[in-house]
C-alpha cells in the first residue's frame, strides 16, 4: 500500500506531534558509518534491550548488519551535528568523522560522539520487518549518562531544547486561563 503524497504529509505532522530526543547511530568496523534518528526507544530491562528503525533505502540499513552499534544521545548543544550526519551529501566511511570529537566503544570499538548527554554500546540481537524500514534491536553491553548535559528535541519538525520548569509553569498557567476564557466565552449568548 502506498500513501498519496498529501497523506503521507499530513500523517508526518501529526507524527511530528510526538516529541523525541535526537540520536546518532553508528557502526565501527573499516567503512563506519554514522546517520542521524530520533526513532531509538528502550524495550525491556531485562534483558537490557533497546532499538532503532531504520529505512530500507538507507545507508545505515545494511551496515546494521553488523555484531556491534552504538547510539549517542545528543545535547542541546549539538544540533549541528544531527544536522551533519542527516546530510546525505556529506562524505562516507571514516572521512564523515574527520573533525568530529568520537571515542571508541569501550567494549565494542563503535564510534561514540563526545559530549552527547548519553551513549550506549549494543550488540545487535534482532532485526524486524517494520515496512519501509526495518526495526533493529540491540543488546546493551555499556552506557553512560552525563546528568549535567540538557538533550536536544525534535517536535513539529524543528530542533528544540528543554525548557526550564518555570517557563513551562507559565505556560501551563497561560494555558489554563485561555481555555478558562474561551468556554466563559462561548457560555454567554
Amino acid at each position: 500500500m502506498t500513501l498519496d503524497p498529501a497523506r503521507r504529509k499530513e500523517l508526518r505532522r501529526a507524527l511530528g506531534a510526538f516529541g523525541t530526543g535526537v540520536t546518532v547511530v553508528t557502526t565501527g568496523g573499516p567503512e563506519p558509518h554514522a546517520m542521524t534518528a530520533n526513532t531509538f526507544t528502550s524495550v525491556s530491562l531485562d534483558p537490557e534491550l533497546v532499538l532503532v528503525c531504520v529505512d530500507r533505502t538507507a545507508v545505515m540499513f545494511h551496515k546494521l548488519d553488523t555484531d556491534a552499534f552504538g547510539v549517542s544521545v545528543l545535547g542541546a548543544d549539538q544540533e549541528d551535528l544531527a544536522r551533519y550526519f542527516a546530510d546525505t551529501s556529506r562524505p562516507l566511511g571514516a572521512a564523515q568523522f574527520e573533525g568530529v570529537d568520537v571515542v571508541p566503544g569501550a567494549l565494542t570499538s563503535v564510534p561514540l560522539l563526545a559530549g552527547a548527554v548519553a551513549t550506549f554500546e549494543c550488540l545487535r540481537w534482532r532485526c524486524y520487518d517494520g515496512g519501509d524500514h526495518a526495526i533493529v534491536l540491540g543488546r546493551l553491553v555499556s552506557f553512560q549518562r552525563d546528568p549535567a548535559k540538557e538533550p536536544l528535541m525534535f517536535y513539529g519538525g524543528a530542533f528544540r531544547g528543554l525548557a526550564p520548569r518555570s517557563v513551562q509553569a507559565a505556560q501551563a498557567t497561560q494555558a489554563i486561563g485561555d481555555r478558562r476564557s474561551t468556554s466563559h466565552a462561548s457560555d454567554i449568548g
